[in-house]
């Protein structure tokens, strides 16, 4: 069977590996980028540890699968009669089974000076800007008194904030800054009235709790309205800062709104599926970009992945059934909050299930020696980093 992927991520990874054990498949994944990315590390790459920890090339992942052919372009456009893509560089592809898993981008929902002044760190080259801007602060003559606003307090906000401490104490280290006069406030603003509201008010409480131990300020129930280069507005009150990190807000792949006569789009943007993750006959949506319960987490992107390379290779395909996931969240050194149904564990336990979970993430990818080196790589600080490069 032909089967062609778009997307390297967490979904599309995991269906082509999972495919590839059956000989018969020749399998095409087509991805915007050559590396798979390991998005729950980000925060640790963008806090001072090693990138090894964050981006596996896709040519070392599928070094052994002959079965398998990666091309590195992206496509912009499906025509389902012929059956064919084609990419931003005008090449045409023909499929004769489908499987898209392309991930969310980033939306700043038309918020003012956010685009321009606003940074980010889901990607190398926004953490290598976000770095490059904290070199600079603390490199710089005079005294660094300021405030640094991170927007969101869903799992990426709360990873970086809480790690954000430490390493900016490395950086004051370096470049033999004196405490008194590098005054630095971390602000974590969120609109909802809790940090990580989609967790329970028990977890929730407890993250906060946290937070509030490592000196992060909670701004709850407020909104960013507007970003200069050194001024952002939070609920009508100005905040003088040019250190906005932007960790809210994502909307669906821009692909399904500019293909919407290919595709049923729900309210939320999301590909409306069938009980098969079908969109049409011959093209399976999956991950992130399906509007299934649970979507946009690593563990229901692989859920679906191994669904549906289970479905496609079967005689008796079976109906999809959502699968609750864990949430481990990370807050400052060797802490961390599980959530599972209503089980809650915090504290250093916490810490060693997610130390765990991030195993069991790599090794869903990756072979166990690279799963054991990407693991390791979390515990490595890349002190090369410390200064202004490219």
């Amino acid at each position: 069977m032909n089967i062609t992927i778009i997307g390297g991520g967490f979904g599309g990874v995991k269906s082509a590996l999972q495919l590839s054990k059956n000989k018969k498949n020749k399998i095409t994944l087509i991805s915007d980028k050559p590396d798979f990315q390991y998005y729950p590390a980000l925060y640790g790459t963008a806090t001072g540890y090693s990138h090894l920890q964050s981006w596996v090339s896709l040519g070392v992942i599928f070094a052994d699968k002959e079965n398998v052919t990666v091309i590195i372009d992206e496509i912009e456009f499906i025509n389902k009669k012929p059956k064919t893509l084609v990419s931003s560089s005008g090449i045409t592809y023909n499929y004769e089974t489908l499987i898209i898993s392309i991930g969310v981008v980033t939306t700043y929902f038309g918020i003012d000076g956010l685009e321009s002044y606003a940074y980010g760190i889901k990607s190398y080259q926004e953490i290598r800007r976000l770095k490059k801007h904290l070199y600079s602060e603390f490199s710089k003559d005079g005294v660094v008194d300021k405030e640094i606003v991170i927007v969101g307090a869903g799992a990426t906000g709360v990873e970086l904030s809480s790690a954000l401490g430490e390493y900016l104490e490395r950086l004051r280290k370096h470049y033999k800054r004196p405490k008194s006069k590098t005054k630095i406030r971390i602000n974590l603003v969120e609109a909802a009235p809790r940090v990580m509201p989609k967790m329970s008010e028990k977890a929730s409480k407890k993250i906060a709790k946290r937070l509030r131990k490592l000196k992060i300020k909670l701004q709850l129930s407020k909104k960013v309205e507007s970003a200069t280069v050194d001024q952002i507005m939070v609920s009508g009150k100005s905040i003088k800062s040019h250190t906005l990190i932007w960790t809210s807000g994502v909307t669906n792949h821009p692909f399904f709104k500019n293909n919407a006569k290919s595709f049923e789009l729900a309210p939320n943007g999301k590909v409306v599926v069938d009980e098969f993750l079908k969109s049409d006959k011959d093209i399976y949506v999956i991950g992130d970009n399906a509007a299934t319960p649970y979507s946009g987490l690593a563990q229901t992107a692989l859920h679906d992945a191994i669904y549906v390379a289970k479905n496609i290779n079967s005689k008796n395909p079976k109906k999809y059934k959502a699968k609750m996931p864990p949430v481990v969240i990370p807050v400052g050194k060797r802490w961390a909050v599980l959530e599972w149904k209503s089980l809650v564990i915090s504290g250093w336990l916490g810490y060693i299930i997610r130390r765990m979970a991030d195993f069991v993430g790599y090794r869903d990818i990756l072979p166990i020696g690279q799963s054991l080196s990407a693991w390791h790589a979390q515990n490595i600080k890349e002190d090369d980093y410390f200064s202004p490069k490219d």
